[in-house]
């Protein structure tokens, strides 16, 4: 047993990531501004500024992810949802029917969207001058988010672990690098591991809206022939309520998404070979947000270039991939059977939504 584990930590190649807040402010100030000066127009390119900074500074084995994506295709896509979104309130003031086809509309485009989005990003992501792939389908996606969002919707996240499964699949398993596939199959048993804290933080803050709730009914009903307002007595019952609540859900959905992750990413696959890794601490993980939330606030955000940096470093760091046998050997071994799709030869296809 010994062995085994020290045969994995051997194979173990875990992310590096050799970024600083100082470097990134100077990137981070000039976009900015520069998104100031335009009105908004120059956030597409400074996406791709951004973007390229923390792949290209994210190591694997001594080599770097790099990021291919152009400004124009970025704001393309942020153009035509946009435009979607002023169509839609435009037609939902002059006819509630029409707004109402356009939401429907809109239910059917989304796991397209997703799905193009998805494509897109792994087509402009590279390792070792090697492109990443996605070959999902649409009615696929919309199984995935659309049927499974439902699922987990009206269950009340009891029936989440299923759609966690059912997204994660589509995604990894459609996921290529060099023509090759990864694959995931994560145990439900695992899933409901990791959701059961979760879902226990729900409730008890469920449980604690519903208790101040009451106790702020109460509190108007005997306090009618004050000569305070009732009704500001009822709405800051109900903020008072729903704060401690929202918080709650919020720690919850942060310890969920991290095991999932964890779940899932030690459950995937690479050319049926090469497992993926993370460990990332969920306790550790929820103080990094809290702590860079509070210091980006009282700053008014100076730090934020801080806060951006220790929490990516913090997730590579946790991440890698387990490899059979040498990692040089593995890209080289697509390069000599003609799998692997080179940087400078992939068309950048496609446009990003920003999903």
């Amino acid at each position: 047993m010994q062995q085994a584990v020290f045969g994995r930590a051997d194979a173990l190649r875990r992310g590096e990531f050799r970024g600083s807040a100082g470097e990134y402010f100077g990137i981070w100030i000039v976009n900015i501004l520069l998104t100031i000066i335009t009105l908004g127009i120059y956030s597409a390119w400074a996406k791709v500024r951004r973007n390229r900074y923390f792949y290209g500074n994210s190591f694997v084995d001594g080599h770097s992810f790099d990021y291919h994506a152009r400004g124009m295709q970025i704001f393309i896509g942020r153009a035509i949802v946009f435009g979607y979104i002023i169509a839609y309130n435009v037609l939902l003031t002059l006819s509630p029917i029409a707004g109402g086809i356009l939401t429907l509309l809109m239910f059917f485009l989304l796991p397209w969207i997703v799905m193009r989005s998805l494509r897109f990003n792994a087509r402009v992501t590279s390792y070792r001058n090697i492109r990443f792939d996605f070959v999902g389908k649409t009615w696929a996606a919309f199984v995935a988010i659309i049927f499974g969002g439902l699922i987990a919707f009206f269950s009340l996240g009891i029936l989440a672990p299923f759609a966690s499964r059912w997204l994660y699949r589509y995604i990894f398993n459609n996921l290529r690098y060099g023509g090759r596939a990864f694959e995931t199959d994560p145990k439900i048993g695992a899933l409901y591991r990791v959701w059961l804290p979760a879902f226990l933080l729900m409730v008890v803050g469920a449980a604690v809206a519903g208790l101040l709730g009451v106790m702020a009914y109460y509190s108007v009903v005997e306090g009618a022939d004050a000569s305070t307002d009732p009704e500001m007595h009822l709405l800051l019952g109900i903020y008072g309520a729903l704060v401690p609540a929202l918080v709650l859900w919020g720690v919850a959905a942060i310890f969920y998404r991290i095991g999932v992750r964890n779940v899932v990413m030690n459950a995937t696959r690479f050319d049926t070979r090469h497992t993926l890794f993370s460990d990332l601490g969920r306790l550790r993980y929820f103080w990094i947000v809290i702590s860079n939330l509070v210091v980006t606030v009282l700053t008014l955000s100076l730090m934020r270039p801080w806060a951006a940096v220790r929490e990516h470093r913090y997730v590579i760091e946790h991440s890698g991939i387990v490899v059979d046998g040498e990692l040089g050997e593995v890209v080289a071994s697509m390069q000599n059977s003609g799998s692997a799709v080179t940087a400078e030869y992939l068309d950048l296809e496609g446009f990003d939504f920003g999903f």
